[in-house]
């Protein structure tokens, strides 16, 4: 009767366990706020915004598959170095991520607030050091590869598709049409 009561309350621990592991994966790594201060420094850098006019909204549609939802961007911007909060819905829910663009190149990809239950892998290092130099090629796709995680399909696709849209944004600014 012991044996099986305690059998009994390994097995209901373990379903509970793996019942919260993927909720672990939710979660703010880092403010906005705190992105930008981390990547500019301790120097008030005020917020700019890039207004989406017709032709950006396609283009971010072209790259997204969706408009972006909102008519205006906010990004931060010391010479030819840009920073980018922006969100594209992983399966269910928003990414949010934190990508900072030095002269067309990707310089850090972060993510800053994960809502999804399952994919939080792409939150470390292994995986957003990928993005690290990669540029738009002609056609608006990233110029390098970048691995996938088993399990987290939808969160990879997300961030990669940020990732275009930074760049893409990133030359609006610099050297607008």
């Amino acid at each position: 009767m012991v044996k099986t009561k305690l059998h009994t309350t390994l097995l209901f621990a373990l379903a509970l366990a793996s019942l919260a592991t993927p909720a672990a994966a939710r979660g703010v790594y880092l403010t906005p706020a705190e992105f930008v201060q981390t990547t500019f420094g301790k120097a008030a850098i005020k917020p700019e915004v890039l207004w989406l006019s017709t032709d950006i909204q396609n283009s971010i549609k072209a790259i997204l598959g969706h408009n972006y939802p909102t008519l205006r961007l906010r990004y931060w911007q010391q010479q030819q170095r840009t920073a980018w909060v922006l969100e594209e819905v992983g399966k269910e829910k928003p990414i949010t991520l934190g990508i900072v663009v030095n002269d067309g190149k990707i310089e850090q990809l972060k993510v800053l607030i994960f809502r999804e239950s399952r994919g939080g892998e792409i939150r470390y290092p292994f995986f957003t050091k990928q993005f690290k130099d990669l540029m738009l090629d002609q056609s608006m796709h990233l110029n390098g590869h970048i691995d996938g995680i088993s399990g987290a399909t939808l969160s990879v696709r997300a961030s990669k598709k940020l990732a275009r849209l930074a760049l893409y944004l990133h030359k609006q600014v610099l050297s607008p049409p």
